[in-house]
């Protein structure tokens, strides 16, 4: 058990719901509801007409409440001591009604940006028709304590050489790609969302900055939304990808987001594209398709704005990106893929010296409703050295 409070403040603080349990004619009621920590005071959402807000009416009502994260399942050699590691924070007290406006408005606040950050000022505040079909129990922090399960497996020393797998699976929570309900641009604060710490993440997914003479590489952020939309203005930029041309810069937000969103998922690991001259952001290029246990990734998601086309611009950000899969991360093959229509993509790879493997017919649908044919390339470890220096070579001279 733990009494000190902030270890109890964080699992109130990480939990999304909690169970609140009373008693009413004389039977237990237990129910599930949302909470938020204000201090060394927790907040319970209710409805007026439920039972917990109508008996705390008359001068509050004895409650205890009780918010748990479960952390990870146990699997240990005997069935006795298979177990769930969990955090949680159970507290008993009189909880009562809170009826003045300024408070239930504070609390309703916080329950939002509980949820995530910056919310409340992203969404509309209840009126007060609202805030009238909305009870609001407080109950001080006074009689509480946590209890951590920690995440061992406890198997008696007889049990230890029996040939059962032995371990701990950690659970927690994970967010799915955010579906919109009207189109407007994904929120900064639900880019890669998630509850409690966040796991090493590994090298191969990440975007790491990647600086060169003429480009620099840095994580592709909405930071990036301006000067991607000034550099992307060029229709013959968007010809042969996948998308539509943003025709506004909240379209090119979109687009950023849609990014991110990728790769908090672990599906993209995405770059902007820095001319070192300006400091501006002048396109976008991405590793995915990333797949560390066989030591590969496809380089992809690439563009460019016109006015550093010809310039050695996309040569470096490739050779930049080359010698981090290669010499970095261990990879041993590297492949990309693009339009067979796309005569300007396929000369740019196979001057970086990647080898022509094959067609993939009917592969997929372009934006206006065609099927296109998908002519992929590749490059392997082996391969890399002799490249390394030639390209090297190419940019000195150039």
């Amino acid at each position: 058990m733990h009494r000190d409070h902030r270890t109890i403040h964080e699992i109130l603080d990480e939990a999304l719901y909690c169970h609140l349990g009373y008693v009413v004619d004389g039977l237990p009621r237990v129910i599930p509801t949302v909470h938020v920590r204000i201090g060394e005071t927790v907040y319970l959402h209710a409805s007026t007409g439920a039972s917990s807000s109508l008996a705390a009416r008359d001068g509050g009502l004895p409650v205890t409440v009780a918010a748990t994260i479960l952390d990870g399942l146990v699997f240990a050699r005997a069935q006795a001591h298979h177990s769930a590691p969990s955090r949680s924070v159970i507290a008993h007290g009189l909880a009562r009604p809170v009826t003045d406006e300024p408070t239930k408005l504070a609390v309703a606040a916080a329950l939002v940006d509980k949820l995530a950050a910056g919310r409340s000022t992203d969404s509309r505040p209840p009126n007060r028709r609202e805030l009238a079909q909305v009870s609001i129990l407080a109950l001080p922090l006074t009689e509480v304590a946590a209890k951590i399960r920690p995440a061992t497996v406890g198997d008696d020393e007889a049990d230890l050489d029996l040939p059962y797998w032995a371990g701990v699976l950690p659970l927690r929570t994970v967010a799915g790609p955010p579906r919109s309900d009207n189109g407007v641009a994904l929120p900064p604060y639900l880019v890669g969302w998630q509850r409690g710490a966040e796991p090493p993440r590994s090298a191969w997914l990440t975007a790491e900055p990647l600086t060169g003479e003429r480009v620099r590489l840095e994580p592709l952020s909405l930071d990036h939304v301006d000067d991607l939309f000034e550099a992307g203005r060029d229709p013959r930029v968007w010809r042969w990808l996948s998308g539509p041309q943003p025709a506004t810069r909240g379209e090119m937000a979109h687009e950023i987001t849609a990014a991110l969103t990728a790769a908090a998922a672990g599906d993209r690991v995405p770059w902007a594209q820095i001319d070192r001259g300006t400091g501006r952001a002048v396109g976008v290029t991405s590793y995915y398709e990333v797949v560390p246990a066989h030591r590969r990734l496809e380089i992809g998601y690439t563009w460019l704005g016109s006015a550093h086309w010809r310039t050695g611009h996309n040569t470096e950000a490739k050779l930049l990106l080359l010698t981090r899969a290669f010499e970095t991360l261990g990879a041993r093959r590297v492949s990309w893929r693009t339009d067979i229509g796309n005569e300007r993509s396929q000369r740019a790879i196979e001057r970086l010296g990647a080898t022509r493997e094959g067609v993939f017919r009917a592969h997929m649908q372009r934006v206006d409703g065609s099927l296109r044919d998908t002519v992929y390339y590749a490059m392997t470890a082996d391969e890399w050295p002799a490249i390394r220096d030639r390209l090297r070579a190419r940019l000195h001279a150039g």
